[in-house]
């Protein structure tokens, strides 16, 4: 498998439902609960492309572009878009969508960095 096909194969995609829960009290979700969402997805799509353990460095141009009301879902879908001697970097776009009819938004978009590391936490060569 080619790093192309690599990356293709490592993309990730998860829906949650936006219960009160995880809302402010304007009943969006809550920043730091998104933020949370994607980190996971983006290490999930990071591990997936290197099957090697790998860390959160840095999260970067993370956009709310609209808010995400109480009782709706949220599809989460991680991609692999850069990849260095030791990192990996992963877009996450968050994509709000109505329960009851088809409509479905870009709500977050953002990038993560995550580095290969070993044992002892070192950074090593992510398996490409």
């Amino acid at each position: 498998m080619d790093i192309t096909q690599k990356m293709e194969a490592a993309e990730t995609r998860i829906t949650k439902a936006v219960f009160p829960n995880t809302t402010n009290h304007y009943a969006t979700l809550f920043g730091g609960t998104a933020l949370q969402w994607m980190d996971e997805a983006a290490f999930i799509t990071a591990t997936r492309f290197s099957r090697q353990k790998t860390v959160t460095v840095c999260s970067d141009r993370i956009e709310f572009k609209t808010p995400i009301p109480a009782g709706t879902f949220v599809e989460l879908v991680g991609q692999v878009v850069k990849v260095g001697n030791t990192s990996i970097q992963v877009r996450v776009t968050v994509y709000l969508e109505q329960m009851y009819d088809t409509t479905r938004t870009k709500a977050i978009e953002g990038l993560f960095t995550f580095v290969a590391v070993d044992d002892a936490m070192r950074p090593i060569p992510v398996k490409k």
